[in-house]
């Protein structure tokens, strides 16, 4: 079982190292995951062993509070909870941070007014007056100590539990520094009651008051930086959750009714009109419309929506009335599960954070223990006691571990809502960090490389057959089949008006093709194998069979108790396919292509494409072994695919890849989820984890750095060379500093932008079939608005003799690439027939 729980009280890196020790400590505990910046902790546990009370009492014992965290929450809730507690943190630092400074300014300007020639009170001057500023700055540091005792608590807490974190360092060095000035007090008051200047003056110059004012200052000045721009890091889940509509529009008992958004039922009308926001999963029922999907899809245009269209929460409705059935309500939208993914992904720790944690756990009792040897070697050297506390309180102050634990939570969280904001869902921070490894890329073809909507191209009868029988027979057998290629020939089928027969004892042979009973007669379909295989001689087209393949169309072969012929359909390849795979090769990483198809139609997309490698004619179930054998070349192998039939494959992968819309078995079986159907996102994926982890390489440095350089600095190794000390003032502001300095670089990967954004028409390399220059114009056209326009605007110009033309729905354009000249009018009306407006066509 896994549970989420809160956890109150961690400051830094040691805090959350020792609550996952300890939690692991448990019998019958499996992982642990601890996470700083949403305080919150996930556990997996055998609820038979240990019960959850029992991880509570764990966690209260190690110096924090633990409590359930509510499941089930809608969206509405989660958005008014979380912030509301984040914002309450920062007001709660903003009272301190005000009242610590007003309380340290004066301070400061008593105890060191006199160093920058600030006239003070004669009545504060000299040392006859010692004990007047003295204790003035103790009654100033009063309220600076109780406003910030929230160092004290958990810090002497977690120290008697022997886990000291961050709060144990501060509060250790204020209250060494604190204590010696109330001790400096009684050593003034002892050397003027007994007329000893000297001893008065000694002290009078070192209070510690100022120094312990300022850590606490400083720090909480630190801390509230720091949370406030670790509030922005959660900015994409934040924009999802406010995508959520709050009410929506049923009809019940024949009324329209306004109800919460969460009260919707599955299986209820839901009613949409112009501009308002989808409540919840469905598909539509009547009416068209286009669909605003750009915060889901990241797709900049709308997409128009008819009965039978799915229709996805927190999109916008955005001209039509629509009426749709509620399929998926609540947590199970899509919506919810996009939140869900980045939080977790948000939330999981990458391999290379492992590493800070393993040494924020020993860090602060290592840092106490060179603070104290510190002292006592300064003490053996003839240095003063007050010399030695200050190089001891310096060094606690300075080696606070909060940019080491910063370091890689920071960057994971920003690096996934970026990753969101893009369309790109990666479900851990593992998988985020294991993407920059890929040097080998499988991609699927159909759905993939392809649009995954194959049109009938070519119908061939052998010579006792009519092209109708063919038809019948073969559309009649593939009504029933879940192959791509079906809709195909079912579809020209009806364009056609061809009636179909009634079909029998169907069965679907995989990597074969099928089999069923017409008419008291066995058929089959399939590939050339097959024939083969049944004893069926095709009648001598071999040579056409071979011309079709190799020009990247796929052939069926269908017989009876006689061959009757074949039937070509092709798949067209996607925009921007060429670009994506151009850029992965770009990146020095192989690309490979597995399909089921033919050899001949495999090779001929190979060569268009440029792809290095092609694995054909794979059974599904075989797709598994072949990325195994590709692993044990030593490749880093990421598949992509539509996350159905391959999920064995993306689940085998390093990283596994569905390309799609969401799907629920993409989300279950790949390791990323490209909401759009664009093979540009998932170069924009490696892209992203390559920024991501160069950002926490970049943040472990500064934080090891730091570290390596302001200990032995503050720890006095330089002072007997060179005269170099800290003061813990400026410890204090350094520790600070470096924190946000983390924070912020971090924040830099809300800048990241794909270098794939760029147009789909300068991807696009036309050659002729001589091998002579081609012709290119260029069409402006007004009217598309989805990728159904595109299509069919495609199709229009495709059909004219010797051209080949490629749309860019975003630029509104076609790029016509032509053998010879063919007139404007004629390219004109094509595109007019179709349903489209020319407003102007150029030569490029």
């Amino acid at each position: 079982m896994k549970h989420k729980f809160n956890v109150k009280g961690m400051t830094c890196s040691a805090c959350s190292a020792n609550v996952e020790k300890t939690v692991k400590k448990l019998a019958g505990v499996g992982e642990v995951n601890v996470n700083l910046l949403s305080n919150s902790m996930a556990v997996e546990y055998d609820e038979d062993i240990c019960k959850r009370e029992k991880i509570i009492a764990a966690v209260s014992d190690a110096g924090y509070s633990a409590s359930i965290m509510q499941q089930g929450v809608d969206d509405s809730q989660k958005m008014e909870h979380l912030p509301n507690e984040s914002q309450g943190e920062i007001e709660s630092m903003k009272k301190r941070i005000v009242v610590s400074f007003v309380f340290l300014i004066p301070l400061i300007y008593i105890s060191m007014g006199g160093i920058f020639f600030i006239p003070r009170p004669s009545g504060l001057e000299g040392v006859q007056n010692a004990l007047a500023p003295a204790f003035l700055q103790f009654l100033l540091i009063l309220p600076i100590v109780y406003t910030n005792r929230k160092y004290y608590q958990v810090g002497f807490r977690t120290l008697l539990h022997r886990a000291p974190n961050m709060d144990s360092l501060i509060a250790v060095s204020s209250s060494a520094a604190l204590l010696y000035g109330i001790y400096a007090i009684f050593q003034i008051g002892y050397g003027l009651g007994h007329n000893d200047w000297g001893l008065a003056g000694q002290y009078a110059a070192n209070l510690y008051f100022d120094s312990a004012a300022m850590i606490l200052s400083l720090v909480t000045l630190g801390k509230f930086m720091e949370e406030r721009s670790k509030g922005r890091t959660s900015e994409a889940i934040s924009k999802l959750i406010d995508l959520a509509p709050r009410t929506a529009v049923v009809i019940r008992d024949g009324f329209e009714h306004e109800i919460p958004a969460r009260d919707v039922a599955v299986g209820e009308i839901v009613v949409l009109k112009p501009g308002q926001s989808i409540p919840v999963d469905g598909v539509v029922l009547e009416g068209f419309s286009s669909v605003d999907q750009s915060a889901l899809t990241g797709e900049s245009m709308p997409v128009e929506k008819c009965a039978g269209d799915r229709l996805f929460a927190a999109t916008i409705n955005k001209s039509g009335y629509l009426k749709f059935r509620a399929e998926k309500v609540g947590e199970n939208t899509t919506l919810a599960q996009i939140i869900q993914l980045v939080e977790e992904a948000g939330a999981s720790k990458a391999p290379i954070g492992r590493l800070a944690d393993k040494i924020s756990g020993i860090f602060v009792p290592v840092v106490m223990l060179i603070a104290l040897v510190s002292v006592i070697a300064w003490l053996l050297g003839g240095q003063s006691f007050e010399f030695a506390l200050s190089i001891g309180i310096t060094v606690l102050v300075i080696s606070c571990p909060c940019a080491l634990g910063l370091a890689t939570p920071l960057a994971i969280m920003v690096g996934t809502g970026v990753g969101a904001e893009n369309g790109i869902l990666i479900k851990s921070a593992e998988y985020l960090e294991q993407a920059h490894k890929i040097n080998t890329v499988v991609l699927d073809k159909t759905g993939t490389i392809t649009e995954g909507r194959p049109e009938l191209t070519d119908i061939i009868t052998a010579n006792e057959s009519s092209e109708l029988e063919l038809m019948v027979i073969a559309a009649s057998m593939e009504k029933a089949s879940e192959h791509p290629l079906a809709d195909a020939i079912t579809a020209k089928a009806v364009e056609k008006g061809i009636e179909l027969k009634a079909v029998e004892e169907f069965s679907a042979i995989p990597g074969r093709g099928i089999s069923a009973i017409i008419d008291g007669q066995r058929y089959i379909g399939g590939n050339l194998l097959f024939m083969q295989e049944n004893g069926i001689d095709i009648d001598g087209m071999e040579d056409i069979s071979h011309s079709i393949a190799e020009s990247g169309k796929t052939p069926l072969y269908f017989a009876g108790d006689r061959f009757l012929g074949l039937i070509a359909a092709a798949d067209s390849v996607k925009a921007t396919s060429r670009a994506a795979i151009e850029r992965l090769k770009s990146m020095g990483i192989e690309v490979v292509m597995m399909t089921g198809d033919n050899e001949k139609t495999a090779a001929a997309i190979e060569k268009q494409l440029g792809i290095d490698r092609t694995i054909a004619e794979v059974f599904p179930q075989d797709k598994e072994r072949e990325i195994q054998a590709i692993q044990q070349e030593g490749k880093k192998v990421a598949m992509i695919g539509d996350g159905i039939n391959d999920a064995p494959a993306l689940v085998r992968a390093d990283i596994g890849i569905a390309i799609g819309a969401g799907t629920d078995i993409a989300i279950e079986s790949a390791d990323i989820v490209l909401i759009k159907s664009d093979l540009l996102d998932a170069v924009a994926a490696i892209e992203l984890s390559k920024a991501v982890i160069r950002n926490i390489k970049q943040n472990l440095f500064w934080a090891f750095f730091y570290n390596s350089i302001g200990i032995p600095l503050a720890a006095g190794v330089f002072y007997s060379p060179l005269g170099w000390t800290l003061s813990p003032m400026i410890a204090a502001a350094a520790m600070s500093i470096s924190s946000v300095s983390v924070v912020s670089n971090a924040l830099r990967l809300k800048l990241f932008r794909p270098s794939t954004e760029i147009k789909i028409n300068e991807s696009y390399q036309s050659v002729s079939n001589n091998g002579g220059e081609r012709m290119e114009k260029v069409i402006s056209i007004n009217g598309m608005n989805c990728a159904h326009c595109q299509a069919a605007v495609e199709k229009a110009l495709n059909s004219i003799e010797n051209v080949e033309a490629r749309v860019d729905l975003k630029e509104k354009i076609a790029t016509v690439n032509m053998d010879s000249e063919i007139a404007n009018d004629v390219l004109k009306n094509a595109v007019e027939e179709a349903g489209f407006e020319v407003v102007a066509i150029s030569r490029k």
